[in-house]
């Protein structure tokens, strides 16, 4: 079976990311290649954060070792895409060691980007037709710039997200597992370089976050920093363009071509939405709170999701699982779609809301209650059972101030 050869790649750049990690580990600390705790950081000692290095040496193993199976050799007999894909890979790892350890203007960081952006998009991954009705989009012009912004757009919603142990890596491992099921599917109804590519890149990624996270989980060991979290995004953002970007509706809505049961037109765009829910929607509000307060987009601060999460009263871990949890709702809920009808798949995704709501505003729940108790305490009846104990306790308070007052007192005699 196909799969395997997928696991197989998955689990080489898992090996080869988890090897490399602690020697990154091990290098960093020897040498101290870690930046000092910042007002905004949730960790309280420094740590380091070049995780992102052995991350693209995992994807560039996986990659190299792919080139050799026949499997895959519709996506190595022209490797423009996947070189294309690592040049912008290296790009942005450069970009990002670069910043963790010199902290680089946000100017400098946006226009690496870009060119890692159009690096990809020059090489042929680019959103040139929208999936409903296979419209092509109005230029080759067009197409490039949409396809630049939609790809840093993501590169910096994940790496937005990147302030607690293990959340980039898990929602990573969570958002791409679903869209690697979806890209498979398609890629089994129609073999094309893309789908293939597709596939081939969220399985890598998959590994490289599976390799990483022991040394990522709470409590980090060490951070992917910018370099991992812009690769990240980087292989996220190709992986959904790939199959976006290239889907035709018209051939999908053929229901003897494609097997599953029941799949709308507007899956192929729900779900790369879908499966980056969460960093999209913590990257549109940083933006717009920080442009009304007048400052810059890229401005940092400490009022981020998983910030808000644990000013809430949740735990470290407990945010990041909330978190994994609302990625999963999102991204198996619209996948869902493509199984079983729609309402069905509605009815699933109302229960996962209800129950990933509950789960995260049960602090708030349990803070309203306490207050509730100290009101109802503060306005209890004065019985004679309630003065005597409380005029007990005065009392009891007085004679501990009394003697402590004393002792105070004979104490600053002694030493005088």
């Amino acid at each position: 079976m196909r799969i395997i050869f997928y696991f197989l790649i998955a689990g080489i750049a898992a090996i080869v990311t988890y090897a490399l990690a602690l020697l990154v580990l091990k290098l960093s600390l020897k040498y101290r290649l870690y930046p000092q705790v910042r007002q905004r950081d949730v960790h309280t000692r420094p740590t380091p954060r070049l995780g992102g290095v052995a991350m693209f040496f995992g994807v560039v193993a996986a990659f190299a070792v792919a080139s050799s199976f026949s499997n895959f050799s519709l996506i190595f007999n022209e490797p423009g895409k996947v070189f294309g894909l690592l040049g912008a890979a290296l790009i942005i790892v450069v970009i990002g060691v670069a910043d963790d350890i010199w902290d680089l203007d946000w100017l400098t960081k946006l226009a690496g980007q870009i060119i890692a952006a159009g690096v990809l998009a020059w090489q042929g991954v680019q959103l040139s037709t929208l999936p409903i009705g296979g419209k092509t989009i109005v230029s080759p012009y067009v197409s490039l710039i949409i396809t630049i912004f939609a790809i840093v757009l993501v590169m910096n919603a994940v790496n937005f997200i990147d302030g607690l142990d293990g959340l980039v890596a898990g929602v990573a491992i969570i958002a791409s597992s679903v869209f690697f099921v979806y890209a498979y599917l398609l890629q089994g109804q129609a073999q094309t370089e893309y789908f293939n590519l597709a596939s081939l890149t969220t399985a890598i990624l998959i590994g490289a976050c599976v390799g990483f996270l022991p040394a990522n989980f709470h409590p980090a060991k060490m951070f992917m920093g910018d370099a991992g979290a812009l690769l990240v995004g980087l292989l996220m953002a190709a992986s959904a363009i790939s199959v976006t970007g290239q889907v035709d509706d018209n051939y999908l809505a053929q229901p003897d071509k494609f097997t599953l049961s029941f799949l709308p037109a507007f899956i192929p765009i729900l779900l790369p939405i879908a499966v980056l829910v969460i960093p999209l929607l913590d990257f549109g509000l940083a933006i717009i709170r920080r442009l009304r307060a007048g400052k810059s987009p890229f401005t940092a601060d400490r009022k981020h999701l998983h910030h808000r999460l644990l000013d809430m009263g949740h735990s470290h871990l407990h945010a990041v699982l909330i978190l994994y949890s609302w990625t999963f709702l999102a991204s198996v809920g619209v996948l869902a779609f493509t199984f079983v009808p729609w309402r069905w798949g509605a009815l699933m995704f109302v229960a996962g809301l209800v129950g990933c709501a509950a789960v995260t505003l049960a602090p708030l729940s349990r803070s309203k209650s306490r207050e509730a108790a100290v009101q109802r305490a503060a306005v209890a009846d004065d019985s004679p059972v309630e003065d005597a104990r409380y005029d007990g306790l005065d009392a009891a308070s007085n004679e501990i101030s009394t003697t402590h007052d004393t002792t105070t007192h004979d104490t600053k005699e002694h030493t005088e």
